[in-house]
């Protein structure tokens, strides 16, 4: 195997773990091409280009819910309708501030300091969350309110500064405003089919030009092993945060950020 194929193979194991953790898949794939010495802007597009393979991961798991969702539309169902309504609402300011602040957020991925830090401060914003929110049952995403689906997009536009994480910051926002670990780590799940998506197609539309054989190769096996990563990730996040929550995300990121600091400190 060559090396290209093998680097293709680390950073889509990277996307699939991180992905759906409150840990940044960017923040790590941004780090991995430091730590490792590829060159970050040679792999920049393909970080992006491997995100739907961790987007279907989400598909397929839940395959039935969506099924059910879609058919659920079409007889005007209740549960279906809020569903479709707080997924797109929890979208739109992602949306337009993504469309507005595209450049700036692209520049603050070149910034590994950044992403140490977001690092070590969402680990704390978790622990805080962990500590002091009071979420109660909601009766699965279709039960949260309008309000807390508004609340919950805004709180995901934090993620666009790298290290973050877009499923940390939703979760977590989604528990802060009365929603339960399992439905908030669920919509976090549902509204990154959209969130990411929209992300990747723009991403693919600005920078996608010229790509070779070669990178159509690396990205398809990226997307594969994100995918196949993801869906076993995925399954086992749900047990573990319904059992004992994100306090143990929350330290891994305190950790790694300092460890990223004091790393990027003496390089």
């Amino acid at each position: 195997m060559d090396s290209q194929s093998l680097t293709a193979i680390l950073l889509g194991i990277v996307e699939g773990v991180t992905e759906y953790l409150p840990v940044s898949s960017t923040g790590h794939l941004i780090l991995a091409t430091e730590l490792l010495g590829y060159d970050a802007a040679k792999w920049a597009l393909f970080n992006i280009a491997i995100q739907p393979g961790a987007i279907l991961a989400i598909v397929v798991l839940y395959w039935r819910t969506f099924m059910e969702v879609l058919t659920g539309l079409f007889r005007t169902d209740p549960r279906a309708l809020a569903f479709t309504r707080n997924l797109i609402v929890a979208f739109i300011p992602a949306v337009v501030l993504g469309l507005a602040f595209g450049d700036a957020i692209e520049l603050m991925l070149e910034n590994s300091v950044i992403v140490a830090i977001s690092l070590i401060l969402g680990g704390i914003a978790i622990l805080v969350v962990e500590r002091y929110a009071r979420p109660t049952e909601s009766g699965g995403v279709a039960g949260v309110t309008l309000r807390q689906s508004c609340l919950i997009g805004l709180v995901q536009c934090i993620a666009m500064i790298p290290g973050v994480s877009r499923s940390g910051a939703t979760i977590l926002g989604a528990m802060a405003f009365g929603v339960d670990r399992k439905t908030a780590a669920e919509f976090s799940f549902f509204l990154a089919v959209p969130t990411l998506t929209g992300a990747t197609v723009l991403q693919l539309a600005k920078h996608g030009g010229g790509m070779t054989a070669e990178d159509m190769k690396l990205i398809a096996i990226g997307f594969t092993v994100s995918f196949v990563v993801a869906i076993v990730v995925v399954k086992a996040f749900v047990a573990v945060v319904s059992r004992i929550g994100f306090a143990p995300f929350a330290w891994y990121r305190i950790a790694a950020g300092i460890a990223a600091l004091i790393w990027l400190g003496i390089r």
